[in-house]
């Protein structure tokens, strides 16, 4: 079985991905118990990408996020490190633009997209920094920034229960309905070893991206990150 470690390390991560992907989809609905699909619209409202805008997709997978912007009229490129994941997107929208790419070595030239996003993915980054640096550059002037990821619930109490669901049921539920379910022993101690929302956001302006804001998501469970380039 495959599955990387906290190190993350850009081949080991793909390949992870590449073992989960055929039930990727299936297994966060799941394990999310259909919250995904709320915080995806939300991350789609906090992008407000216009029809004719370009956007760049990062960690796109198999297009779950990248679908309904292209539906909207944006020219959205679907970009993620795993060729298993890209090749499961092509099967199921063989219109959009899937190109296979590292986020910390972007092929996209500078100021190329009016706006980039990532969801749950930027924690399988190996250097958040560089990540993050490289969003920047491919980024036209004004163009905005939406992360969405797993962060720290704000009330103890939830907190306490979501860890005990992290750590010891979701690799449970995982082994009966993923594909490669080791893996998702790695994303709960990927999501545990995460920086909280306020750790994240200095991560970002450091990175050189200005109007840094975040929000909450089902009590700090995930958090949206906002951002635009200078």
């Amino acid at each position: 079985m495959s599955r990387a470690n906290l190190d993350k390390q850009p081949h080991d991560v793909a390949a992870m991905f590449d073992t989960v992907a055929p039930r990727y989809d299936v297994t966060n609905d799941v394990l999310s118990l259909g919250q995904d699909r709320v915080w995806r619209r939300a991350t789609a409202r906090a992008l407000a990408a216009a029809p004719g805008e370009r956007v760049l997709d990062l960690a796109a997978g198999t297009g779950t996020s990248s679908g309904p912007l292209a539906d909207s009229g944006v020219r959205v490129v679907a970009c993620d490190l795993s060729t298993g994941m890209l090749a499961v997107g092509k099967r199921r929208r063989p219109d959009l633009a899937f190109v296979a790419g590292d986020a910390t070595a972007l092929p996209f030239a500078d100021g190329s997209f009016d706006a980039v996003t990532i969801s749950f993915g930027l924690r399988n980054v190996v250097d958040t920094a560089a990540a993050l640096s490289e969003m920047l550059r491919v980024t036209r002037p004004g163009g905005r920034l939406v992360i969405c990821e797993f962060s720290r619930p704000t009330a103890a109490a939830f907190r306490q229960a979501y860890d005990v669901y992290l750590t010891r049921l979701l690799p449970l539920v995982a082994r009966t309905v993923a594909t490669g379910s080791d893996a998702y022993q790695y994303l709960a101690e990927s999501i545990v070893d995460w920086p909280d929302q306020l750790a994240l956001g200095r991560l970002v302006r450091a990175a050189g991206w200005d109007q840094v804001a975040y929000r909450n998501l089902s009590g700090g469970i995930v958090a949206l990150h906002r951002a635009v380039r200078p």
